[in-house]
């Protein structure tokens, strides 16, 4: 199956995964872009992305050392309504930091979250 078999594929989950993927770039990237006017929510995205990686990226939970209990809590992300909640959560956070401190670049951030919070919310139905 091709890139664009499964775009037309109407599989949310896939489309979630790829706007997880998209959020962790766009977190890191306007965090770095944002750290001079806007400290502390640029590190509080740069921990979401830390957080988004070791949930959408399986790899990387086979090559960093984890503990069990860390391994269980993750778990419960496997489930889409639980990804739903984690990522709306993310994204009300990444709002408020653009109400609190102004039009920030993280707003694009914001909404990469909110998008994939309504993709994993959509495939769960």
């Amino acid at each position: 199956m091709g890139c664009f078999d499964e775009a037309k594929s109407m599989n949310f989950s896939l489309y979630g995964q790829w706007m997880g993927i998209i959020s962790i770039i766009l977190l890191i990237a306007l965090g770095i872009v944002g750290l001079p006017g806007h400290v502390v929510f640029s590190i509080v995205g740069w921990v979401i992305a830390f957080l988004l990686v070791l949930v959408e990226v399986p790899l990387c939970m086979k090559m960093c050392p984890t503990s069990p209990k860390l391994d269980s809590f993750l778990a419960y992300f496997e489930n889409c309504y639980f990804r739903a909640a984690m990522y709306l959560v993310f994204a009300v956070v990444m709002f408020l930091s653009n109400l609190l401190n102004g039009a920030t670049p993280l707003i694009a951030a914001a909404v990469a979250l909110l998008i994939a919070a309504i993709c994993y919310c959509k495939f769960a139905h």
